[in-house]
């Protein structure tokens, strides 16, 4: 954002130096009555802080992103990615992590379970994917991990 609080739009290529694990999250985590999710933050140990979730399944993928040695930092929310889509209407997502590993290379990810992706939201993460591929990173879209696994982790 410059001065004014006017985001400027640019080439992704731009978008390789930012340090999006020292940020905030670019939204806040909704909380209210009769929500069906479970917000918090997960203290990590890599990242010596808290990091925002936005359910349980996140909050497990925080903590297997906690016990990968190649991991070094680890941002919720990271930015908000802006598209036309076909019909002409503004598309917006907002990946749900974006990961640093030792060697300096990039992880974007979203976590969803295989049997909630929608078709809208498989055309964001294909977009998401494509977008991270023109700056070098890697993207992953990750759904329930192995119970056992999950149980040795906790």
């Amino acid at each position: 954002m410059d001065p004014a609080g006017v985001r400027r739009r640019g080439p992704l290529s731009r978008l390789w130096s930012v340090r999006f694990e020292g940020g905030r999250p670019e939204r806040r985590f909704p909380a209210f009555r009769g929500q069906g999710n479970w917000c918090g933050w997960y203290w990590s140990a890599t990242c010596g802080g808290h990091v925002g979730y936005e359910s349980w399944l996140e909050r497990d993928h925080l903590m297997l992103l906690d016990f990968d040695p190649r991991v070094t930092a680890v941002a919720s929310q990271p930015f908000q990615l802006s598209w036309s889509g076909a019909n002409g209407k503004r598309v917006r997502h907002t990946p749900d992590f974006f990961v640093r590993r030792a060697d300096g290379t990039a992880l974007v990810v979203d976590v969803r379970p295989d049997e909630q992706i929608e078709p809208r939201d498989a055309v964001k993460f294909a977009a998401t994917a494509a977008a991270c591929g023109l700056v070098g990173w890697d993207f992953a879209r990750v759904g329930t991990p192995d119970a056992v696994l999950m149980e040795n982790v906790r």
